[in-house]
């Protein structure tokens, strides 16, 4: 067996929660109800106090099979989903519907709501923001749409221009620390976990490793009481939890060494399949059991094939129906 192939494992496992790490520290930054509601009344110029007003509606995997978001709460007859992203995703319109859908439901059942009456039911007003702090150019504010996801109809074969029955607008917000200075001044919390991560960037851009990147920022901020709440009293937890980000960078460097000592093509084969992997885990949970199967084939013109497929998916199911993994329900 060669070297490339005894990291599989590792490297499946490692790719699986890469992109999670930002997302579980900045849900760690608002786990606390005060800190929450400091930064939706950052957002909205609003000044609550009563922090026990805000009620979590956090949607969690065991609950929800695999449906889960960062942080929602109902506060004021307004339901929020904030949701944290470092890369960029259109589709996250679509994943909220789902969310809201989900917390609506559990909602109408919990105060015993009935939906088949002649009564209007009273809901709160949902609310969706994306705190982006990924490392492509992104505005400081727009506005991403479920409806830019539906085919339209062509009036020039009888169709007409209609209102869609559905809609749902998540607005996108740029956090890293040279953008939304406004929101950030009036929000510590989310001032400190912006610099906290601009601190591992510019540490990384200097050429340390990831390692020594993130602890060199970890001292940084507690000298500044920046998160020090979190990067001090719980340094070994957090520096675990964050060096479970595998860095690209990093893992095309080893491709490039690798390939050295077992050849090219097998760098190749597998640079191919971690791509495949990547774009199936921004539109879903991919199961181990399909990881495996991407990394072990060795048909380059497959993967290929593979990789256009998952380019087009709107979800793992769909990618597996396309590539015949399933069979096409008739």
């Amino acid at each position: 067996m060669t070297k490339i192939k005894m990291t599989i494992n590792r490297f499946i496992r490692r790719l699986s929660i890469r992109k999670k790490y930002k997302d579980a520290l900045f849900r760690r930054c608002f786990e606390d109800k005060k800190d929450l509601l400091e930064l939706y009344n950052a957002l909205n110029g609003t000044d609550y106090e009563d922090a026990d007003e805000l009620k979590i509606t956090t949607l969690e995997d065991c609950i929800y099979l695999s449906y889960k978001n960062d942080l929602s709460f109902i506060i004021s007859a307004t339901l929020n989903l904030y949701e944290h992203q470092s890369t960029y995703n259109p589709n996250m319109p679509i994943r909220g519907l789902i969310y809201f859908a989900r917390i609506y439901e559990a909602y109408i059942k919990e105060n015993k709501l009935s939906i088949y009456g002649k009564t209007l039911v009273s809901l709160p007003e949902p609310r969706y923001v994306i705190f982006y702090n990924g490392r492509d150019d992104e505005p400081d504010w727009q506005e991403l749409r479920l409806s830019d996801a539906f085919k339209k109809e062509n009036e020039e074969d009888g169709g007409t221009a209609k209102e869609p029955a559905l809609e749902c607008i998540a607005v996108m917000l740029n956090i890293n620390y040279d953008h939304n200075k406004e929101l950030l001044d009036k929000c510590k919390r989310l001032h400190d976990y912006a610099y906290f991560v601009s601190e591992v960037n510019r540490n990384t851009a200097k050429g340390y490793p990831y390692e020594k990147a993130i602890g060199l920022a970890m001292e940084q901020c507690v000298k500044n009481d920046i998160l020090a709440d979190i990067l001090g009293k719980h340094r070994s937890e957090v520096l675990n939890l964050l060096l479970n980000e595998f860095d690209v960078k990093s893992y095309e460097n080893w491709i490039r060494n690798e390939s050295r000592e077992e050849g090219r093509a097998e760098g190749i084969l597998l640079g191919k399949a971690y791509g495949i992997i990547e774009l199936l885990d921004d539109i879903g949970e991919v199961p181990d059991s399909l990881k495996n199967l991407i990394m072990e084939q060795n048909n380059l013109e497959v993967l290929r094939m593979w990789h256009k497929a998952a380019a087009k998916a709107q979800s793992v199911e769909e990618f597996e129906r396309a590539v015949g993994l399933v069979k096409s329900e008739v």
